[in-house]
């Protein structure tokens, strides 16, 4: 996936070479609020000079091929920023964004809201020069495959798939523009858990895996058809103490046959839920007063990012949102169902009332919102 100088570590690799398939999201939030974990210990100078050169950094809005300038880092509210887990695969094959998270943060920058945009959601994704593509319906985390294509040839650029996928992101919501990017791959999420010493959760149903066996190895391929075959690790209904291949395998989860009635939008309930309890995870006692656990945490998080703050760094985020905790995030489901041609799948597509969400989105009113339509709050617990 990354590949081109920006996403190459100081050896001239790609960081995400060789990653396996990655399952979701849910660490990159929590990822920035162990970062304001460690910024209230060891402050900004140190934070710094110790992590800011292991983030991974690159274009991905396209300001710097515009020629745009950066800005002084003077971080204001309201803030959007654009959160995106990508299945790489290998890096010869274009990547498909996985997961895909919107994380809305008021002016006061001591609260948010945090949604999900569904992956195969059937939307318009606009023409994109910069890879020959000219534009076409289909599902959205398709914008970030057609948007790596390197004209003449070439390993997929990620980066340049995220400017596609924002851009498209932005006329599905009504975003004008993205203050922040970020991408995290397979190997941060478990190393970051891992970490911590695991992340304590409530598991809200019965849920057998798909992919691991209660060891943690993979299950086996059918040779019959598709699908696995051998014993299921399982997660059981109650609390939770998860280790990090854990944690992956139960957010990656999301077939009715495994205990997910509500598939995707149940993965994506997961998602929220494990983001919360690794943020409480992040401030917790175990983690903040122990230096050698939190300086693992932190470099394991900076390991395992790709971040643009246009203009300002991870830690300058860090530092404005250190009132940020993770009681003050509100969790949103945005209500959807099937789109078909006939017997054909094409994607999903938004209830019409997920338009009303969007404008009181930008008019900043979203409590008023969210006192009419109490549904379109995430049950995570």
């Amino acid at each position: 996936m990354l590949v081109g100088e920006a996403g190459k570590n100081r050896r001239g690799r790609s960081r995400w070479s060789g990653v396996p398939r990655w399952a979701r999201l849910c660490t990159i939030f929590g990822t920035v609020l162990m970062l304001l974990s460690g910024a209230v210990l060891v402050g900004y100078e140190a934070l710094v000079a110790r992590y800011e050169g292991s983030v991974g950094k690159a274009d991905l809005f396209g300001d710097q091929a515009a020629g745009a300038k950066e800005r002084k880092s003077d971080i204001k509210g309201p803030l959007n920023i654009l959160l995106v887990g990508i299945d790489p695969r290998n890096p010869k094959q274009r990547p498909l964004a996985d997961s895909i998270m919107v994380l809305h943060v008021p002016a006061g920058l001591d609260r948010a809201y945090l949604f999900s945009v569904p992956r195969d959601l059937y939307v318009d994704i606009p023409e994109f020069s910069k890879a020959g593509y000219a534009g076409g319906k289909g599902k959205l985390n398709g914008a970030m495959s057609h948007g790596s294509v390197v004209p003449g040839g070439g390993d997929p650029d990620a980066a340049r798939g995220f400017e596609l996928l924002a851009k498209t992101v932005q006329q599905v919501t009504g975003i004008k523009r993205f203050d922040a990017g970020a991408i995290i791959n397979f190997n941060g999420f478990t190393k970051i858990v891992d970490a911590m010493g695991g992340v304590d959760m409530y598991i809200e149903r019965d849920v057998r895996s798909e992919h691991r066996k209660p060891d943690g190895t993979l299950r086996e391929g059918n040779p019959n058809g598709e699908g696995y075959i051998g014993p299921q690790a399982e997660y059981q209904k109650g609390n939770a103490h998860l280790k990090g291949w854990q944690a992956l395998d139960y957010v990656r989860q999301r077939y009715p046959r495994n205990g997910v009635p509500d598939a995707d939008y149940g993965r994506q309930r997961h998602q929220q839920q494990f983001i919360k309890a690794m943020a409480d995870q992040a401030f917790s006692a175990d983690v903040v007063t122990n230096p050698v656990k939190l300086d693992r945490v932190v470099r394991a998080a900076g390991e395992s990012l790709i971040f643009n703050g246009r203009g300002s760094s991870i830690v300058d985020y860090a530092i404005a949102l250190k009132n940020l905790r993770s009681s003050s995030i509100e969790t949103i489901k945005l209500p959807g169902g099937a789109v078909n041609s006939g017997s054909r799948y094409l994607g999903e597509r938004f209830e019409p009332g997920v338009e009303d969400f969007f404008t009181a989105l930008h008019n900043e009113q979203l409590d008023a919102f969210l006192l009419e339509h109490p549904d379109f709050r995430q049950v995570t617990k």
